[in-house]
């Protein structure tokens, strides 16, 4: 997905930590919406809906720390440090609250941020992920759609095996978790596995797993006190859509969602309509 979109789209690059800077774009005018990708994505991840939430707020579609054009560091990929690092972000850009959408590694530490700083998110969407920590975490890697859970975690040998692979790796990775086949071209292959090639990319990516179970022992005290806010909880009906709900509730008491029909991982790709309909009808304006 290229920047091909209406909105006019500002690239902003603010440093949040002595050895971080968190890159963006920014697009619209109105409430502040954070919009938080997966893996192995960027900020391009949103490309197919920017420009309808863009017009009535500002959008600000990150690149994760380790990914795209941040910063990529040796350390500091639990979910929480992640998350305060965002908190950092949106006092450069000078928000006093924000909304927060976030997909796979994004809905992770998207729910991280709002469990740490409860007065500046007032809205939280969570898109097709497991939450660390959830009552089916320990047994989650028994499910043969998350082997890379296992596999990632893993030091050194999964950069060795990928590098210089990068385009076939993130080929598969998202042609395998699709219902809609036409979600993503050639060319949407290839600006994701450039950005995953880059050097330090693949390391600082898998360090998002490597760090679920630090993650996992943070949410179990985070949930002990659930989120009041309005919580927003999506998933592919041929993935996590059917457990979405109940999963995310215990984590927030004001939890409401469920599957998008025809619909595998990728939800914002393969159905983008049905996610700015939901949006439109969850998020402030």
């Amino acid at each position: 997905m290229s920047e091909n979109t209406s909105a006019k789209l500002h690239h902003v690059l603010h440093r949040v930590a002595p050895d971080v800077s968190l890159h963006a774009v920014v697009a619209g005018a109105g409430p502040a919406v954070f919009l938080l990708h997966g893996f192995p994505q960027t900020w391009h991840e949103w490309t197919p809906v920017i420009d309808e939430l863009a017009q009535h707020h500002t959008v600000v579609a990150v690149d994760l720390k380790g990914a795209g054009n941040s910063s990529k560091p040796l350390i500091g990929y639990d979910k929480v440090t992640m998350a305060a690092e965002l908190d950092g972000l949106r006092q450069a850009l000078g928000f006093e609250t924000v909304q927060v959408v976030g997909h796979d590694i994004g809905g992770m530490v998207a729910y991280a941020w709002a469990a740490t700083h409860r007065d500046t998110v007032t809205r939280l969407a969570i898109f097709d992920v497991p939450i660390p920590g959830a009552e089916l975490w320990d047994t989650i890697y028994a499910d043969p759609t998350v082997w890379h859970f296992a596999f990632h975690q893993n030091r050194d040998l999964p950069e060795f095996l990928i590098s210089g692979r990068e385009y076939g790796y993130v080929e598969s990775f998202l042609r395998n978790r699709a219902t809609n086949h036409g979600a993503f071209t050639d060319r949407d292959v290839e600006l994701y596995a450039r950005a995953f090639a880059q050097p330090g990319a693949i390391r600082s990516t898998l360090e998002w797993y490597r760090a679920f179970e630090r993650d996992a022992e943070d949410n179990r005290k985070f949930k002990q006190e659930p989120l009041t806010i309005p919580v927003l909880a999506l998933g592919g009906e041929n993935r996590w859509g059917p457990k979405i709900v109940d999963m995310v509730s215990e984590f927030g008491s004001n939890v409401t969602g469920g599957s998008i029909p025809d619909c595998g991982h990728w939800v914002v790709e393969e159905r983008p309509n049905a996610v700015l309909v939901a949006l439109a009808n969850f998020l402030d304006r």
